[in-house]
Parts: C-alpha cells; sequence; structure tokens
C-alpha cells in the first residue's frame, strides 16, 4: 500500500512503510508526519487506543526514522492529500540519531554536501516527481509522432569543435573525449530512419558557476529528414507544449508544494512569439516595444520598484526584531515572528540580487553590439517582456555552428533557432536547418579551422542522397528549472556535477 493510493480505501485498515518527514506530541497523541515516497500523510498515534509499548515507539521516533504501522484511513480534507490515518499498529525499522538537515535555514554549500539526504525534503521530492513527467512526456511524444529513439555515441575520437569545451579521457591508449552533443550523429540516423531523436548525458568542461550550468546533463536531440527551419519550429512549439501540459494535467500537487506560479505556463500553451535576430537586438536595445513595454523603460522601473520594497522589507525586520526583544513576549509570538523574519531575509537576499543584476542588465542591453550571440543578460532582458517563450531565428552565421545552412534570401544570416523561456530563464532549444551543400560545409569547416579528416564521415551524408534536414537540442535540466520555476539549475536534477563540485 501506497500514500498516493489512499482515498481509495477510506475508511479502511491499510498498512504503510516509509520514513518520519515530521513529528509533533500534544497531551496523549503523537502527530507522524509519514513519507514514502509517493507523498506524505499525517498519521495520529492515539494513547488511548494502542498498547503502551507502541506509543512509547511513536513518541522515540526522529526525523528520517523508518518504520511500518496499519491503521485505519479516514477523509479529512484539512490534511495534505485529504486523508488522516489513525493508527492501530507501529513497528520500527530504525531510529534515525541526528538527521543533519533540520528544520532551520541552511547554506546551499551544506545542502550541495549532503544531497544524497537534501533529496529527501518534500521541495526536491516535488522536483524530481516534475522532472520524471517531462522525461515521460518526452518519450510518448516523439513515439506518437512516429520518431523512432537511436543512440549517439558518449566517447568521441576527435574534437570536432575545439578542446576547450570537452573532458579528454584515455581510450585504450589513444586520447577520446566525452560528447558536447549527439547531433551530428542524429543526422546519420535521420538518414536511415526518417525521423530519430537522442535521449542521453552529454558533459561541457566550461569553468562555470552561473545559475544556468552544469558539466553533466541530459540532451533531447530529435533529427527530421525533409525538414525545414519553419517545420523544425513548428515540431518544437508542438513538442513543448504538450510536455508543459503534460506537467499542468499531472503535477498539481507539487507545483503546489513548490510555490509555482502556473500562469505562465498556461499561457506558453498559445502560439510562441517568432523574431528574427534583427528584431530581437531592437528589443533588447529598447527600440522596439513589445506590447507597449520597452525594455529598457522596464528595467528602470523595476529597480525603482526593487530598491522601494528592500526599504520596507528592512524596516520590517528590524521591526519584528524590535518586538521579540522586549520582555514579557509570549513564546508563540517569538516563534511566529522569528519565522516571519527568516522569511523576510530571504526576500530580502532574492531582492538584493536583482538590485545588483538590473543595473548590469541595462549596461548590456544599451551597449548591445549587433553581430553578436546573445549573452544570459540579453536573454533575460527580451524574456522578461514576454509571457510565453519565444523563438529568435536567422542569426549571423559567424556566431553560430558550422553546420547549419545559410538563409538562401540573405547568406548573412543561418538558418538557426534558439527558443527563450519567459520569466529570465533563457535558452532552453537551440536547433536549425543543416547545410547540405558538401562544398559549403568544407568552407566551413576550414573557415573554423576544423580537422577536415575527422568530417569524411559527415560529409558522406552529403554525398549519398543528400536532402533537406532539421533538428534541435533541448536541455533537460533547463526545461525542468524553468517549468519548476528553480533559482538554480542544481535543483533541476539528483546529482550535480559542475565545476569543482564532484561529491557526492
Amino acid at each position: 500500500m501506497y500514500i498516493k493510493n489512499l482515498l481509495q480505501f477510506i475508511d479502511q485498515s491499510v498498512t504503510l512503510s516509509g520514513w518520519a518527514a515530521n513529528k509533533r506530541e500534544s497531551k496523549g497523541l503523537v502527530f507522524l508526519v509519514m513519507r514514502d515516497g509517493t507523498g506524505i500523510c499525517q498519521c495520529v498515534v492515539d494513547e488511548s487506543k494502542v498498547s503502551p509499548e507502541i506509543f512509547a515507539a511513536a513518541s522515540k521516533l526522529t526525523l528520517e526514522s523508518s518504520f511500518t504501522l496499519t491503521g485505519n484511513v479516514i477523509k479529512d480534507e484539512r490534511q495534505t492529500g485529504g486523508v488522516e490515518v489513525q493508527v492501530t499498529d507501529l513497528k520500527v525499522f530504525q531510529y534515525a540519531m541526528d538527521y543533519p538537515i533540520a528544520k532551520k535555514e541552511h547554506g546551499i554549500e551544506f545542502l550541495m554536501d549532503n544531497r544524497h539526504l537534501w533529496l529527501r525534503s518534500q521541495r526536491q521530492w516535488a522536483i524530481m516527481k516534475i522532472r520524471n513527467t517531462i522525461i515521460f512526456a518526452i518519450h510518448r511524444f516523439f513515439q506518437q509522432e512516429g520518431f523512432v529513439e537511436m543512440d549517439a555515441p558518449i566517447f568521441t575520437g576527435n574534437a570536432c569543435e575545439g578542446t576547450s569545451n570537452l573532458f579528454e579521457t584515455d581510450y585504450y591508449g589513444d586520447p577520446a573525449y566525452l560528447s558536447q552533443s549527439g547531433q551530428l550523429y542524429g543526422e546519420a540516423m535521420a538518414m536511415a530512419m526518417g525521423k530519430i531523436y537522442t535521449f542521453g548525458p552529454t558533459f561541457r568542461a566550461e569553468k562555470s558557476k552561473t545559475r544556468r550550468h552544469l558539466s553533466e546533463f541530459w540532451m533531447i536531440e530529435p533529427e527530421m529528414a525533409f525538414y525545414d527551419i519553419f517545420q523544425n519550429m513548428d515540431l518544437i512549439e508542438k513538442f513543448l507544449q504538450f510536455v508543459i501540459g503534460e506537467v499542468l494535467k499531472a503535477n498539481q500537487p507539487e507545483l503546489t508544494i513548490i510555490e509555482r506560479d502556473t500562469a505562465v505556463l498556461q499561457t506558453s500553451l498559445d502560439t510562441f512569439p517568432r523574431l528574427t535576430y534583427d528584431e530581437a537586438v531592437a528589443i533588447i536595445k529598447g527600440e522596439k516595444d513589445v506590447n507597449g513595454k520597452n525594455s529598457i523603460k522596464t528595467l528602470e522601473e523595476d529597480l525603482k520598484v526593487i530598491e522601494s520594497s528592500i526599504l520596507s522589507t528592512q524596516a520590517e525586520i528590524t521591526e519584528r526584531e524590535t518586538k521579540i526583544a522586549q520582555p514579557g513576549i509570549k513564546k508563540g509570538e517569538i516563534n511566529f515572528n522569528q519565522n516571519k523574519i527568516a522569511q523576510l531575509k530571504s526576500s530580502l537576499k532574492d531582492l538584493e540580487e536583482q538590485q545588483r543584476n538590473i543595473p548590469q542588465w541595462l549596461e548590456s542591453a544599451r551597449t548591445f553590439k549587433y553581430g553578436n550571440d546573445l549573452g544570459g543578460s540579453d536573454e533575460t532582458v527580451i524574456t522578461r517582456l514576454f509571457d510565453k517563450p519565444i523563438m529568435v531565428y536567422d542569426w549571423p552565421h559567424e556566431v553560430k555552428a558550422f553546420y547549419l545552412k545559410r538563409n538562401p534570401e540573405d547568406p548573412r544570416f543561418a538558418r538557426g533557432v534558439d527558443v527563450l523561456a519567459p520569466e529570465g530563464y533563457g535558452e532552453i532549444v537551440g536547433g536549425g536547418e543543416r547545410e547540405t551543400d558538401e562544398k559549403l560545409l568544407i568552407d566551413k569547416i576550414n573557415e573554423h579551422e576544423l580537422p577536415m579528416e575527422a568530417f569524411e564521415w559527415y560529409l558522406d551524408l552529403r554525398r549519398y542522397g543528400s536532402v533537406p534536414h532539421a533538428g534541435f537540442g533541448l536541455g533537460l535540466e533547463r526545461i525542468v528549472t524553468w517549468i519548476c520555476g528553480l533559482k538554480h539549475v542544481r535543483e533541476s536534477i539528483p546529482f550535480p556535477r559542475s565545476y569543482g563540485r564532484l561529491l557526492p
């Protein structure tokens, strides 16, 4: 029996096994919050209805102690899950001693060092449940659309796009590299199967500690024969909307736990705006408005609001700290104010971070140089003006990968597309139409100073039955981060690997 199924067993006796997520005691009563991996449930041990041994065992339970219990399921809409279990029997597997993650706030480094335990917290549990829904939805979408799942190698024998971001390893005495992408292999597989997708780990050796970067992450990379960039964008939109819709259907309880405002997810079920690079640059620099909103003016106004909020938050913290310092104040009131102060300090930290960031975003927007790729600040500036993902396409060819097709109507631009998530989350998808002309591809390989011999197999795809084709890559952790509204990508994966982080 699992907690997630309890609503089906109202007024019946059930047996559950799990861990103590919380405990409080009142006279003659022990209130246990049990978690079992499928949900949480309040379980009440009444001294008058169980043996002294059972009540003593319940009273001794500590945070994360493991136990099994039997009890009657009672409908109670006030409780999480809508039920409560009145315990009739209880057996303890282990009393956990001094569980290190307490109710108090911990620093992020402490939590990361204890990630193997932090995963048990309700918030992290909810995020992983949403991640699971996203993964399952991805497979369902592509399978329903007639795609074949294929696997690209993780070891590659050459540094096709330079070695600066690649992890090098020994492969039976020869140098090998951990894959950055399965896309080139995906093109070969699409020429055999028509429509394929890969879903596997990829690696980037960037020494970056930003909130968007991981060294090991999962990529979904479909590739489609006989697709152009516009068909590619149609598929991307349909795909993302399917995944978002599945989360909204399956994960409302988890979205509530993580306090995710789902309004932007709902609006993302509408058509995505499509902008050329030129249009995107004009918006970033404040030369073009979006629905009456100007990027520069919006940032300036936001900064004023944030500065005002910082002052009012600081004043409230001081007021509450002064209040609990007064003699004679009741313990309950002290605890209430202390909890409120902790919440206010957390909010203040976020406000102060925005106060630091906005001037940088303003400077980046005002000084953006046409022809450059969009940086994280630029993506933040433009996506804050939209309430759904946007597609930016037709980029200057110099800033995009060598294999992207030039726009036949204006060869200054490559037929690439980036999907930028709203609320400042930035790029979650990158893709485009692939170059099919062997000579143009050879020119680009030489232009990028890449080893020609490493691409002979890739050029064969243009020599033998070349067709128009396109594809894209979705970073799983980035879409989890956006859908969940997380501040940092490290919460989107069970055990993150990033610069300086290899354990646990």
